[in-house]
Protein backbone atom coordinates (compact mmCIF):
# COMPACT_ATOMS: atom_id res chain seq x y z
CA UNK A 1 0.00 0.00 0.00
CA UNK A 2 2.83 2.41 0.82
CA UNK A 3 4.54 1.65 -2.52
CA UNK A 4 1.29 2.12 -4.45
CA UNK A 5 0.36 5.37 -2.69
CA UNK A 6 3.90 6.73 -3.23
CA UNK A 7 3.84 5.83 -6.92
CA UNK A 8 0.39 7.42 -7.35
CA UNK A 9 1.50 10.66 -5.68
CA UNK A 10 4.73 10.79 -7.68
CA UNK A 11 2.78 10.28 -10.92
CA UNK A 12 -0.08 12.73 -10.40
CA UNK A 13 1.36 15.25 -7.91
CA UNK A 14 5.17 15.24 -8.37
CA UNK A 15 5.41 18.77 -6.91
CA UNK A 16 3.76 17.83 -3.60
CA UNK A 17 5.64 14.51 -3.56
CA UNK A 18 8.99 16.33 -3.94
CA UNK A 19 8.20 18.86 -1.19
CA UNK A 20 7.00 16.12 1.18
CA UNK A 21 10.17 14.06 0.71
CA UNK A 22 12.40 17.08 1.27
CA UNK A 23 10.51 17.96 4.46
CA UNK A 24 10.93 14.39 5.73
CA UNK A 25 14.71 14.33 5.46
CA UNK A 26 16.82 12.59 6.54
CA UNK A 27 15.04 9.47 5.33
CA UNK A 28 14.80 7.07 2.44
CA UNK A 29 17.17 5.94 -0.25
CA UNK A 30 17.97 9.24 -1.94
CA UNK A 31 19.46 12.56 -0.85
CA UNK A 32 17.74 15.92 -1.52
CA UNK A 33 19.81 16.65 -4.62
CA UNK A 34 18.48 13.54 -6.38
CA UNK A 35 14.90 14.18 -5.27
CA UNK A 36 15.09 17.70 -6.72
CA UNK A 37 16.81 16.51 -9.89
CA UNK A 38 14.13 13.87 -10.51
CA UNK A 39 11.33 16.38 -9.88
CA UNK A 40 12.87 18.77 -12.42
CA UNK A 41 13.14 15.94 -14.94
CA UNK A 42 9.38 15.45 -14.50
CA UNK A 43 8.52 19.09 -15.19
CA UNK A 44 8.43 20.47 -11.64
CA UNK A 45 9.82 23.97 -11.16
CA UNK A 46 12.06 24.17 -8.09
CA UNK A 47 12.81 27.61 -6.68
CA UNK A 48 15.79 28.53 -4.48
CA UNK A 49 15.94 29.42 -0.80
CA UNK A 50 14.80 33.02 -0.26
CA UNK A 51 14.57 35.07 2.94
CA UNK A 52 11.36 36.70 1.69
CA UNK A 53 9.61 33.62 0.27
CA UNK A 54 10.88 30.56 2.14
CA UNK A 55 9.35 29.08 5.26
CA UNK A 56 11.22 26.56 7.41
CA UNK A 57 9.73 23.70 5.37
CA UNK A 58 9.69 23.47 1.61
CA UNK A 59 6.38 24.83 0.31
CA UNK A 60 4.27 24.93 -2.86
CA UNK A 61 3.74 28.12 -4.84
CA UNK A 62 0.97 28.30 -7.48
CA UNK A 63 2.11 28.31 -11.11
CA UNK A 64 -0.78 28.16 -13.61
CA UNK A 65 -2.52 24.82 -13.00
CA UNK A 66 0.40 23.31 -11.02
CA UNK A 67 2.75 24.28 -8.24
CA UNK A 68 6.41 25.17 -7.96
CA UNK A 69 8.44 23.86 -5.03
CA UNK A 70 10.04 26.59 -2.95
CA UNK A 71 13.04 25.27 -1.03
CA UNK A 72 12.71 25.94 2.67
CA UNK A 73 15.22 27.42 5.08
CA UNK A 74 15.66 23.89 6.46
CA UNK A 75 17.92 23.30 3.44
CA UNK A 76 20.50 25.80 4.77
CA UNK A 77 23.17 23.83 6.60
CA UNK A 78 23.75 24.92 10.19
CA UNK A 79 20.69 27.20 10.42
CA UNK A 80 18.63 26.70 13.57
CA UNK A 81 14.93 26.02 13.07
CA UNK A 82 13.98 28.64 15.69
CA UNK A 83 15.89 31.35 13.85
CA UNK A 84 14.44 30.30 10.50
CA UNK A 85 10.89 30.47 11.86
CA UNK A 86 11.55 33.95 13.32
CA UNK A 87 12.64 35.11 9.87
CA UNK A 88 9.63 33.52 8.15
CA UNK A 89 7.19 35.15 10.62
CA UNK A 90 8.67 38.62 10.09
CA UNK A 91 9.00 38.43 6.28
CA UNK A 92 8.89 40.11 3.82
CA UNK A 93 11.82 42.49 4.20
CA UNK A 94 13.13 45.40 2.17
CA UNK A 95 16.85 45.06 2.91
CA UNK A 96 19.44 43.17 4.92
CA UNK A 97 19.27 45.80 7.64
CA UNK A 98 15.47 45.60 7.77
CA UNK A 99 15.69 41.83 8.18
CA UNK A 100 18.26 42.12 10.95
CA UNK A 101 16.25 44.68 12.94
CA UNK A 102 12.83 43.01 12.66
CA UNK A 103 13.70 39.30 12.73
CA UNK A 104 16.11 39.71 15.66
CA UNK A 105 18.27 36.69 14.87
CA UNK A 106 22.06 36.43 15.33
CA UNK A 107 24.30 37.70 12.55
CA UNK A 108 25.70 34.16 12.27
CA UNK A 109 22.26 32.93 11.17
CA UNK A 110 22.05 35.64 8.52
CA UNK A 111 25.54 34.75 7.31
CA UNK A 112 24.56 31.12 6.82
CA UNK A 113 21.60 32.17 4.68
CA UNK A 114 23.77 34.57 2.72
CA UNK A 115 26.33 31.84 2.05
CA UNK A 116 23.44 29.69 0.77
CA UNK A 117 22.56 32.52 -1.68
CA UNK A 118 19.27 33.30 0.07
CA UNK A 119 19.37 37.11 -0.36
CA UNK A 120 18.73 37.30 -4.11
CA UNK A 121 15.35 38.97 -3.34
CA UNK A 122 17.37 42.11 -2.55
CA UNK A 123 19.40 41.80 -5.76
CA UNK A 124 22.45 40.66 -3.78
CA UNK A 125 24.83 37.91 -4.83
CA UNK A 126 26.27 35.50 -2.29
CA UNK A 127 29.38 37.61 -1.71
CA UNK A 128 27.49 40.91 -1.66
CA UNK A 129 25.09 39.60 0.97
CA UNK A 130 27.92 38.40 3.22
CA UNK A 131 29.63 41.78 2.81
CA UNK A 132 26.42 43.62 3.72
CA UNK A 133 25.99 41.51 6.86
CA UNK A 134 29.56 42.21 7.94
CA UNK A 135 28.75 45.92 7.68
CA UNK A 136 25.82 45.76 10.11
CA UNK A 137 26.38 47.56 13.44
CA UNK A 138 26.72 45.64 16.70
CA UNK A 139 23.62 47.34 18.07
CA UNK A 140 20.13 47.99 16.74
CA UNK A 141 19.72 51.35 18.53
CA UNK A 142 17.79 53.87 16.37
CA UNK A 143 20.76 56.25 16.53
CA UNK A 144 22.88 53.82 14.49
CA UNK A 145 20.07 52.61 12.22
CA UNK A 146 20.27 55.95 10.40
CA UNK A 147 23.84 55.16 9.38
CA UNK A 148 22.82 52.13 7.34
CA UNK A 149 23.60 52.44 3.66
CA UNK A 150 26.09 55.30 4.06
CA UNK A 151 29.10 53.08 3.46
CA UNK A 152 30.39 53.22 -0.14
CA UNK A 153 29.55 50.15 -2.21
CA UNK A 154 32.43 47.69 -2.58
CA UNK A 155 33.31 46.29 -6.00
CA UNK A 156 33.40 42.59 -5.17
CA UNK A 157 34.69 40.13 -7.73
CA UNK A 158 31.80 37.90 -8.88
CA UNK A 159 32.09 34.16 -8.40
CA UNK A 160 32.49 31.94 -11.43
CA UNK A 161 29.51 29.73 -12.23
CA UNK A 162 31.53 26.68 -11.26
CA UNK A 163 32.35 28.17 -7.88
CA UNK A 164 28.68 29.06 -7.37
CA UNK A 165 27.74 25.40 -7.95
CA UNK A 166 30.38 24.25 -5.46
CA UNK A 167 29.10 26.71 -2.86
CA UNK A 168 25.53 25.54 -3.48
CA UNK A 169 26.51 21.96 -2.70
CA UNK A 170 28.51 23.07 0.35
CA UNK A 171 25.69 25.16 1.85
CA UNK A 172 22.51 23.30 0.83
CA UNK A 173 23.63 19.91 -0.53
CA UNK A 174 22.29 20.62 -4.04
CA UNK A 175 22.37 23.19 -6.83
CA UNK A 176 19.66 24.57 -9.11
CA UNK A 177 22.36 25.82 -11.47
CA UNK A 178 24.30 23.62 -13.92
CA UNK A 179 25.22 20.03 -13.11
CA UNK A 180 28.89 19.74 -12.00
CA UNK A 181 29.75 17.31 -14.82
CA UNK A 182 28.43 19.80 -17.42
CA UNK A 183 31.48 21.98 -16.79
CA UNK A 184 33.73 19.08 -17.84
CA UNK A 185 31.72 17.95 -20.88
CA UNK A 186 34.06 19.53 -23.44
CA UNK A 187 37.10 17.65 -22.12
CA UNK A 188 35.11 14.42 -21.72
CA UNK A 189 33.85 14.69 -25.31
CA UNK A 190 37.42 15.13 -26.59
CA UNK A 191 38.27 11.89 -24.82
CA UNK A 192 35.25 10.24 -26.49
CA UNK A 193 33.54 9.66 -23.16
CA UNK A 194 29.79 9.39 -23.67
CA UNK A 195 27.03 10.92 -21.57
CA UNK A 196 25.08 8.52 -19.37
CA UNK A 197 21.97 8.86 -21.54
CA UNK A 198 23.87 8.15 -24.77
CA UNK A 199 25.66 5.17 -23.25
CA UNK A 200 22.46 3.63 -21.90
CA UNK A 201 20.88 3.99 -25.38
CA UNK A 202 23.59 1.91 -27.12
CA UNK A 203 22.78 -1.54 -28.58
CA UNK A 204 23.54 -4.72 -26.66
CA UNK A 205 27.23 -5.67 -26.32
CA UNK A 206 28.54 -2.32 -27.55
CA UNK A 207 31.81 -1.11 -26.00
CA UNK A 208 31.86 2.43 -24.62
CA UNK A 209 33.23 4.71 -21.91
CA UNK A 210 31.01 6.75 -19.60
CA UNK A 211 31.74 9.14 -16.72
CA UNK A 212 29.77 10.67 -13.87
CA UNK A 213 29.42 11.42 -10.18
CA UNK A 214 29.42 8.35 -7.95
CA UNK A 215 25.96 8.34 -6.39
CA UNK A 216 25.40 4.84 -5.02
CA UNK A 217 27.72 1.89 -4.38
CA UNK A 218 26.15 -1.33 -3.19
CA UNK A 219 27.27 -4.88 -2.68
CA UNK A 220 24.19 -6.97 -1.81
CA UNK A 221 24.83 -10.15 0.15
CA UNK A 222 22.92 -12.13 -2.47
CA UNK A 223 25.10 -10.85 -5.35
CA UNK A 224 28.13 -13.09 -4.58
CA UNK A 225 30.58 -10.19 -4.41
CA UNK A 226 29.23 -8.26 -7.41
CA UNK A 227 29.02 -4.51 -6.89
CA UNK A 228 26.42 -2.15 -8.40
CA UNK A 229 27.34 1.51 -8.91
CA UNK A 230 25.08 4.34 -10.05
CA UNK A 231 26.72 7.22 -11.94
CA UNK A 232 25.08 10.57 -12.69
CA UNK A 233 25.93 13.31 -15.18
CA UNK A 234 23.96 16.26 -16.59
CA UNK A 235 21.88 13.95 -18.81
CA UNK A 236 20.85 11.17 -16.43
CA UNK A 237 22.17 8.04 -14.72
CA UNK A 238 24.05 4.89 -15.69
CA UNK A 239 23.90 1.58 -13.81
CA UNK A 240 27.31 -0.11 -13.56
CA UNK A 241 27.96 -3.77 -12.79
CA UNK A 242 31.39 -4.48 -11.28
CA UNK A 243 32.43 -8.13 -11.06
CA UNK A 244 34.49 -9.20 -7.99
CA UNK A 245 37.82 -9.34 -9.85
CA UNK A 246 37.32 -5.86 -11.29
CA UNK A 247 36.37 -4.56 -7.83
CA UNK A 248 39.55 -5.97 -6.26
CA UNK A 249 41.67 -4.44 -9.03
CA UNK A 250 40.02 -1.02 -8.60
CA UNK A 251 39.23 -1.03 -4.87
CA UNK A 252 40.85 2.33 -4.08
CA UNK A 253 39.09 4.13 -6.95
CA UNK A 254 35.70 2.61 -6.13
CA UNK A 255 35.85 3.42 -2.43
CA UNK A 256 37.43 6.89 -2.66
CA UNK A 257 36.55 8.56 -5.95
CA UNK A 258 33.74 11.11 -6.19
CA UNK A 259 33.75 10.95 -10.01
CA UNK A 260 34.87 8.06 -12.20
CA UNK A 261 35.11 7.08 -15.85
CA UNK A 262 34.17 3.50 -16.68
CA UNK A 263 35.08 1.50 -19.77
CA UNK A 264 32.95 -1.52 -20.47
CA UNK A 265 30.22 -3.35 -22.32
CA UNK A 266 26.51 -2.57 -22.61
CA UNK A 267 24.27 -5.41 -21.40
CA UNK A 268 20.66 -5.01 -22.52
CA UNK A 269 17.74 -7.31 -21.65
CA UNK A 270 14.49 -5.70 -22.78
CA UNK A 271 14.17 -2.35 -21.02
CA UNK A 272 16.80 -3.27 -18.41
CA UNK A 273 20.23 -1.88 -19.28
CA UNK A 274 23.47 -2.28 -17.37
CA UNK A 275 27.05 -1.25 -18.08
CA UNK A 276 29.46 -4.12 -17.31
CA UNK A 277 32.72 -2.52 -16.18
CA UNK A 278 36.16 -3.67 -17.34
CA UNK A 279 38.26 -0.64 -16.34
CA UNK A 280 37.84 2.40 -14.06
CA UNK A 281 39.58 5.80 -13.95
CA UNK A 282 39.48 8.28 -11.05
CA UNK A 283 38.29 11.72 -12.22
CA UNK A 284 38.05 13.32 -8.76
CA UNK A 285 40.75 15.87 -9.60
CA UNK A 286 38.83 16.96 -12.69
CA UNK A 287 35.68 17.39 -10.59
CA UNK A 288 37.58 19.39 -7.97
CA UNK A 289 38.75 21.76 -10.71
CA UNK A 290 35.14 22.93 -11.23
CA UNK A 291 35.30 25.05 -8.08
CA UNK A 292 39.08 25.26 -7.72
CA UNK A 293 39.10 23.42 -4.41
CA UNK A 294 40.67 20.25 -3.04
CA UNK A 295 37.49 18.16 -3.12
CA UNK A 296 33.98 18.59 -4.45
CA UNK A 297 31.44 18.60 -1.56
CA UNK A 298 29.32 15.79 -2.98
CA UNK A 299 26.72 14.60 -0.41
CA UNK A 300 25.93 10.88 -0.15
CA UNK A 301 22.42 9.45 0.01
CA UNK A 302 21.61 6.64 2.41
CA UNK A 303 21.64 4.23 -0.50
CA UNK A 304 25.45 4.44 -0.67
CA UNK A 305 26.28 1.73 1.83
CA UNK A 306 30.03 2.37 1.56
CA UNK A 307 29.57 5.77 3.22
CA UNK A 308 26.67 5.01 5.53
CA UNK A 309 26.94 1.39 6.67
CA UNK A 310 28.58 0.48 9.97
CA UNK A 311 32.11 -0.91 9.68
CA UNK A 312 32.48 -4.68 9.84
CA UNK A 313 35.38 -6.57 11.47
CA UNK A 314 36.90 -6.83 7.97
CA UNK A 315 37.16 -3.13 7.13
CA UNK A 316 37.55 -3.90 3.44
CA UNK A 317 33.96 -5.07 3.10
CA UNK A 318 30.94 -3.01 4.17
CA UNK A 319 27.96 -4.65 5.78
CA UNK A 320 25.54 -5.84 3.03
CA UNK A 321 22.18 -4.10 3.01
CA UNK A 322 20.50 -5.69 -0.06
CA UNK A 323 19.15 -2.32 -1.18
CA UNK A 324 20.05 -2.36 -4.90
CA UNK A 325 16.94 -1.43 -6.87
CA UNK A 326 17.42 -2.07 -10.56
CA UNK A 327 16.22 0.63 -12.96
CA UNK A 328 14.70 2.88 -10.30
CA UNK A 329 14.43 6.24 -12.06
CA UNK A 330 15.16 8.58 -9.17
CA UNK A 331 18.73 9.80 -8.85
CA UNK A 332 21.24 10.13 -5.86
CA UNK A 333 24.04 12.03 -3.80
CA UNK A 334 25.15 12.20 0.21
CA UNK A 335 26.25 12.72 4.16
CA UNK A 336 29.50 12.30 6.09
CA UNK A 337 32.26 10.09 4.77
CA UNK A 338 33.45 7.05 6.72
CA UNK A 339 36.74 5.54 5.57
CA UNK A 340 36.45 1.77 5.13
CA UNK A 341 39.79 1.31 3.38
Amino acid sequence: MVAYASAWLKCWHPDAFCAALLNSQPMGFYAPAQIVRDAQDHGVEVRPVCVNASDWDCTLEPVDSRFAVRLGLRMVKGLAEAHARQIARAAPFTSVGDLWRRARVPLAALTRIAEADGFHAFGLSRRQAVWAIKGLPDTDLPLFAALEGNEPAAALRPMTTGREVVEDYSRTGLSLRRHPVAFLRGDLARRRILTCTDAMALPNRRWAEVAGLVLVRQRPGSAKGTMFITLEDETGIANLVVWPKVFEANRRIILAASMIAAQGLIQREGEVVHFVVHRLTDLSDALASVGRRRAFPLPHGRGDEFHNASPTPDARHPKPRDMFIRDLHLDTIRVKTRDFR
